[in-house]
């Protein structure tokens, strides 16, 4: 009966952890780029009662064995990297990438982050950054005179200036992508980092060697299925409430237990 309390916590603790993670999804569900997180368990040591092909005083080999497990444990929060729906916005620097890769973003540190929100703006000086100010790698810079940016698939970038027909290229866009795409260190602002676990990064030309496309004037939108999560968070509940059950009835055969008296 120790046992089933013990065991039982564990699982009132994972389905904790699992309930986390399903409210930062919803959470983020306007996110723009956001990937959904899905919690993944795995079943904890077992104690061993009898072994499976145990000989009996008959001389019969059992087929099974006895093994009492001691409860669940969180084995990792796993990024799920699906495209998301796209949202048009006719704004000339926002670009959603279309299939695999992502965009190189330089922090103020100097060290590099990769994103997939293509919510890009202009600072003073007419460089393309994110929201929080941080520039775009390889580094373009927009004219002072230009009237219109074209960002072609191919990730080519132009601008149409002033008193010229035609098209005045000023840099390229290039993709980055990993081996281990779950193997990223999610920092937030929709940045990610490169670890060990990642790999290198690779980078290349969008639509080329299988990076994405990139579409001007659209948005990636979050990858969150509202549904699908509102599901697992009744899922994840009645878990948890199961988990306080088998406390509550092992609490309850104990105090059984300690009521019984010799007559």
């Amino acid at each position: 009966m120790l046992r089933a309390l013990w065991t039982a916590a564990t699982g009132m603790s994972v389905q904790q952890t699992n309930l986390d993670v399903i409210a930062n999804n919803i959470a983020n569900v306007n996110t723009g780029a956001f990937k959904a997180g899905r919690a993944n368990f795995q079943d904890l040591m077992y104690q061993t009662l009898r072994l499976q092909g145990t000989k009996t005083e008959q001389g019969n080999q059992v087929p099974t064995g006895i093994q009492i497990g001691h409860g669940a444990k969180l084995a990792a929060v796993q990024k799920q990297f699906a495209q998301g729906d796209y949202q048009q916005t006719q704004n000339q620097l926002d670009v959603a990438i279309e299939g695999n890769g992502f965009l190189q973003i330089q922090l103020p540190s100097g060290e590099m982050s990769y994103t997939r929100a293509g919510s890009f703006q202009s600072d003073s000086e007419g460089r393309i950054c994110t929201s929080d100010g941080y520039l775009l790698n390889p580094s373009i810079t927009i004219p002072q005179n230009a009237m219109a940016v074209t960002i072609a698939t191919d990730g080519t970038v132009s601008v149409q200036v002033q008193n010229q027909t035609a098209l005045q290229q000023i840099g390229n866009l290039t993709m980055w992508t990993f081996p281990n795409l779950g193997g990223l260190n999610a920092i937030g602002k929709n940045l990610y980092q490169q670890t060990d676990a990642s790999g290198a990064a690779v980078s290349g030309s969008p639509g080329q060697n299988g990076f994405g496309t990139i579409l001007q004037g659209y948005l990636e939108m979050s990858n969150v299925n509202v549904m699908q999560e509102m599901v697992n968070l009744i899922i994840g509940q009645r878990a948890y409430e199961a988990n306080s059950k088998a406390i509550q009835a092992a609490d309850q055969m104990l105090q059984m237990a300690n009521n019984v008296r010799q007559g």
